[in-house]
């Protein structure tokens, strides 16, 4: 179902959204996608690849940050196109969750006011997550 979203302008702001990561989610994830790399799963195997400790599935991190601009911009439908670059790793504690830290800002409005260009910052306890993340979301009807 399509949802009409208000015009948007550039500068404009989505809030930001806290999103909690378990290792829970983490063994769902690799059930789901077949993605059973140990780095996502057991500390010992991402130490030996030199990470601080078990890791989120990048594409559940950026599934995550992009679901949260597709509920501001009236849901998963209006997702238009998605360009993502990582910049770090969200290491997952085992007592705990990662919280992923998730705004974005209107970069570009398209001449006919149908799309917009969102960049998104994503970052986990303070460090980037993304270093370029953009998500182009059809506004207006």
């Amino acid at each position: 179902m399509t949802t009409t979203t208000p015009p948007v302008s550039v500068g404009d702001e989505m809030p930001t959204v806290h999103v909690e990561i378990t290792r829970a989610d983490l063994r769902r994830y690799a059930e789901a996608s077949g993605d059973h790399n140990p780095i996502h799963l057991r500390d010992e195997a991402a130490r030996e690849l030199g990470l601080p400790g078990v890791v989120a599935h990048g594409m559940l991190t950026s599934a995550l940050a992009i679901g949260e601009v597709a509920r501001w911009a009236g849901g998963a439908d209006r997702v238009l196109a998605t360009s993502i670059r990582f910049a770090g790793p969200v290491v997952v504690p085992a007592d705990g969750p990662a919280v992923l830290v998730v705004s974005g800002t209107v970069r570009k409005v398209a001449e006919d006011g149908a799309s917009a260009d969102v960049a998104m910052t994503v970052t986990c306890d303070g460090a980037k997550v993304f270093g370029k993340a953009i998500v182009t979301v059809a506004v207006g009807s």
